[in-house]
């Protein structure tokens, strides 16, 4: 099989209308959540693959997690996974550029983040060489000095002052011209630092941020963008408010919680990690079982972001403070034994659970991106979309590369 080539031209109408008709279609099996809900519609229609994964164990889940297109599952979870990896298909941008820098460039930069910033500089492959590099929501402004370490002029837009003079330091260390404002990036006058000769870039900006670029770079005519969009849930708005002709058009509507769907998946985390999110979730489905008894309701009730120190809490102490936390009756008698291991019994379920739900991570993403790509286009920029590095560096390696 051929590798397959970055997206671009008609391709990218043609692989969005693909994305809306296998996500429109199959909604039942993605828009519910096994996390909230005890079981899900799709069970009754596909009780082979239901019963199959509520037998298999929570190391089974989490082996075949980052691979689920890879379980050989009853029907029809082959074909839907053989139809995701089919419409998620996406080539790697040609590398460009390789040379290395000073160490002085990676200072106070985490070696994952700097491995990505590189993965994102050497994809650059623009038609004209950049006047005045605009990095956005920049932070300290790493990205933005490893692409201007040539002397071409900078600018970095950041919202935390503390992150702007930190970045102006390190940018005066290594003699560049570079400017660091200290800008909020939604607000109406973000507008004045955008200039129609800017290359303006955005390494894992948060959804409205992201967004808000490519709309204030259209306006001002920016030459070009480099986007990698990140966490598209993190919207002022109720719901997604589709960028492009084609996705205004879609019968798909998006709420916060679909948006999140992206990104569940972990690469990154580390054992420790990974294990303090699985007592948390184990113990928050416990306490689920524990309020739907409480409450005679059978349904979720959200819990607010609790402190790491929750955990250290005995179970039962637990749940009683959490009970307290959201007004409900104090449990009189529990087997809390019993019910701290139906918690960890009940996560394994909704590990397997995910796994149909999972094979649209990518394919909803894909979506999202290709509503960006499209909109550029009818800005009047080319576009092209493709992968900058490999998802074991970072699950959001997908760069919109546009250029007037």
């Amino acid at each position: 099989m051929t590798s397959p080539a970055p997206l671009q031209g008609p391709h990218l109408r043609e692989r969005f209308t693909a994305l809306d008709e296998f996500l429109c279609a199959h909604q039942s099996i993605w828009r519910p959540a096994p996390f909230t809900e005890l079981t899900l519609p799709w069970e009754s229609e596909h009780p082979e693959l239901a019963v199959w994964l509520r037998e298999r164990s929570l190391a089974d889940a989490d082996a075949i997690h980052n691979r689920p297109e890879e379980l050989q599952a009853p029907a029809p979870y082959p074909q839907l996974a053989a139809r995701s990896a089919e419409l998620c298909r996406i080539g790697e941008l040609p590398a460009v550029w390789t040379e290395t820098l000073p160490n002085a460039f990676t200072v106070d930069v985490p070696g994952r983040k700097w491995q990505q910033i590189n993965a994102f500089a050497s994809r650059l492959g623009f038609r004209q060489s950049s006047e005045h590099w605009l990095d956005w929501c920049a932070g300290k402004g790493h990205l933005g000095r490893r692409l201007a370490h040539d002397g071409t002029p900078l600018t970095c837009i950041e919202l935390d002052p503390r992150l702007v003079a930190g970045g102006q330091q390190l940018s005066q260390r290594l003699g560049l011209a570079a400017q660091h404002r200290e800008q909020d990036a939604l607000a109406d006058n973000a507008i004045r630092h955008v200039a129609a000769e800017h290359t303006a870039v955005a390494l894992h900006a948060c959804g409205d941020l992201h967004v808000r670029l490519l709309q204030l770079a259209s306006e001002a005519g920016c030459r070009q963008l480099a986007v990698a969009p990140c966490c598209y849930n993190r919207i002022r708005t109720p719901s997604y408010e589709p960028l492009s002709a084609a996705a205004k058009a879609s019968t798909l509507h998006l709420s916060r919680a679909d948006l999140r769907l992206p990104m569940s998946e972990t690469v990154t985390a580390g054992a420790r990690d990974r294990r303090q999110r699985d007592n948390s979730m184990a113990r928050r489905l416990a306490f689920d079982l524990l309020q739907r008894k409480l409450t005679g309701e059978d349904s979720y009730l959200t819990v607010p972001s609790l402190a790491t120190n929750w955990l250290d809490k005995p179970f039962s102490a637990y749940c009683v403070d959490l009970c307290e936390l959201k007004a409900l009756p104090q449990p009189a008698e529990c087997d809390w034994k019993a019910l701290e291991i139906a918690g960890w019994q009940r996560l394994a379920v909704v590990r397997n659970l995910e796994l149909p739900r999972s094979l649209f991570r990518r394919p909803l993403e894909l979506w999202l991106l290709l509503d960006r790509a499209l909109y550029l286009e009818e800005q009047g920029y080319q576009v092209r979309l493709g992968s900058f590095c490999p998802t074991q560096l970072t699950p959001r390696n997908i760069l919109i590369l546009a250029e007037r």
